[in-house]
């Protein structure tokens, strides 16, 4: 101990706060007082019993210390699971859900309190959780990563607020009980995981990435079969899965799992089809062939897996299944798959790149359809991002790329969803609409087709058709990106369901922080919840991350079909103290 009576010492810190508390405080003082006593003696309840004490409560924060990561981590979820529990028999306006942070550090020890980066980082972890959800830094994940049965989600490096190094964030992802596991549907269901890179060279990992999506690809235009979207599919990459697992996930009866490795001019592959329900393996097939009999192997797994699963094709389904990867050249079968490797980074970077292999893509084979929507999809990511420097000579580069795409090949649905965006940002939305359709009815299990109609028509005043759509595309996409739970918030504020619209948002910002589209919905709702404090603070996390936004900008980028629709929008954000103009015009 120094002279001055402090203390130096390696702590397991948990820190956790109410989502959403001025809200429940502004609706009913007492009762969420009420119910906040009671949460935190049942809080500290779980910390004791997991060998920990509780340092401090200011406010609605619980600030809690262990001597071990794993003790404070299985706290944390004992805590959550019977909070969830409670919150259950509660109307959704009245539930009081925490964020939970836990993370490993040196902390300093004065009578009974604790202070130092250790408790800071705590908090800034906490800050990253969603509503009922845990989040650890990495320095707590290195102690409990095998010691758990527990599954964790990367969120990647985020540099915090007064803390000089960027913090590596896992989400906890909690095994839950027989409520969460989804039902089978009513036809046969596929879960495509991705197939190891068995070539001892990570450059090659785009390879068989792209195998595998051009499987889930082909499966998923047949109507008579239920196909999860590669996004889910791909959480599980790098890990060691039981298909049991996949089965309660995702909610499929059959896994295909595979590896490729590629060496100069040869391709092995080996597949197997797999029972989830009953771990029996349907059907295994091993290949050794000419790289450039890729694309012939693509339809020839793709054709033993529909047959061992006994799914009849339409006339139609089968002469679309069998166009294949759509090139014979296989560099530029390479270009493309590089491309969308890049794509499903989303920065800015990422999309550069992108942008650059489907060029070269292009160049190498002009008649190959999928690098013109990519390129095409980069061109709307930087639009809608508020990234592009020529606005309107982009969108028209976009509406080029959609057509010549439609084609060389008609039954492309990511072409007509495509084609869509950019007839919705014309203002063509009755034309946005029927291409979005055409999308979903090419492709019936297509989680992006359902989610890209959706977002055509919120922006033509049919919420309730768009939420419908949602749900369809979370349950092809179990889990999946941000901007389906933006789409989703988007359509339930259009229909005045503004709590729901805040709930799905918040999902959306728990993955991506800096997603701006979200925070402009949550604060649309609070102002038209005439929940003003909660509206302002939402405000000034949107001008941090675009400080250019104003009530013109979104009158410019927000495509609505009614006036009202519009004025409903702008109205609410001036209220939450969006500024008119730009600040280079004010």
């Amino acid at each position: 101990m120094s002279q001055d009576g402090f203390k130096r010492k390696l702590a397991a810190i948990l820190s956790a706060d109410v989502e959403g508390y001025s809200r429940l405080m502004d609706q009913n003082e007492e009762q969420t007082i009420r119910t906040l006593t009671s949460y935190r003696t049942e809080i500290s309840d779980f910390v004791q019993q997991y060998r920990g004490r509780v340092v401090d409560t200011p406010g609605d924060n619980i600030l809690a210390e262990f001597s071990s990561v794993v003790d404070a981590v299985k706290s944390a979820v004992k805590i959550q699971s019977e909070l969830a529990e409670r919150n259950a028999e509660l109307p959704l306006e009245q539930r009081m859900q925490f964020r939970i942070g836990v993370n490993l550090g040196d902390v300093v020890e004065e009578e009974s309190r604790i202070y130092g980066d250790g408790v800071n980082i705590a908090a800034r972890v906490e800050s990253m959780a969603e509503a009922g959800g845990i989040c650890i830094s990495d320095r707590a994940y290195d102690q409990v990563e095998n010691k758990l049965a527990l599954k964790y989600e990367y969120l990647g490096e985020h540099q915090v607020k007064n803390i000089r190094r960027p913090i590596g964030i896992y989400k906890v992802l909690m095994e839950t009980d027989d409520s969460e596991t989804l039902p089978l549907p009513d036809k046969p269901s596929i879960a495509v995981l991705p197939f190891v890179n068995m070539s001892g060279d990570p450059d090659q990992e785009y390879f068989s990435d792209g195998l595998t999506e051009q499987i889930i690809m082909g499966l998923s235009k047949i109507s008579n079969l239920f196909v999860i979207a590669r996004n889910s599919t791909f959480t599980f990459k790098g890990k060691s899965v039981k298909v049991q697992q996949v089965e309660r996930e995702l909610g499929v009866k059959y896994v295909l799992e595979g590896s490729v490795q590629r060496a100069a001019d040869r391709v092995r592959i080996t597949a197997q089809l797999i029972d989830a329900t009953t771990g029996y393996h349907l059907w295994a097939e091993s290949y050794d062939r000419e790289l450039t009999d890729i694309f012939a192997l693509q339809d020839e797994i793709t054709s033993k897996l529909i047959s061992a699963m006994e799914v009849n094709l339409t006339l139609g389904e089968q002469a679309r299944l069998w166009e294949g990867a759509g090139t014979t050249r296989i560099m530029a079968y390479d270009k493309f798959w590089r491309g969308m490797e890049c794509f499903y980074g989303f920065s800015q970077q990422d999309v550069a790149q992108a942008r650059k292999f489907a060029k070269e893509a292009i160049n190498l084979d002009k008649e190959y359809a999928f690098p013109y929507v990519l390129l095409g999809f980069t061109l709307w990511t930087d639009l809608n991002a508020g990234r592009s420097k020529s606005p309107l000579p982009d969108l028209e580069e976009m509406e080029k790329c959609a057509l010549k795409a439609l084609k060389l090949n008609d039954s492309f649905d990511l072409a007509h969803g495509l084609l869509g965006y950019v007839y919705l940002a014309k203002n063509l939305h009755q034309k946005a609409i029927e291409e979005g359709n055409k999308a979903v009815a090419l492709n019936p299990n297509g989680a992006e087709a359902h989610a890209m109609l959706a977002f055509f028509l919120n922006h033509s005043g049919k919420p309730e058709k768009a939420i419908e759509l949602m749900k369809r595309a979370f349950r092809f996409n179990p889990i999946p990106p941000p901007y389906y739970f933006s789409y989703l918030g988007m359509a339930y504020r259009m229909n005045g369901q503004y709590l729901e619209a805040i709930e799905a948002c918040e999902k959306a910002i728990s993955k991506s922080p800096n997603f701006v589209i979200p925070y402009i919905t949550i604060a649309a709702s609070y102002s038209s919840l005439e929940q003003y404090e909660k509206a302002r603070e939402t405000v000034t996390e949107i001008l941090r991350i675009n400080p250019k936004l104003s009530i013109e900008l979104i009158t410019m980028y927000a495509p609505f079909e009614q006036k009202a629709d519009l004025e409903n929008l702008l109205e609410a954000m001036r209220k939450a103290g969006i500024p008119e103009n730009s600040p280079k015009e004010r």
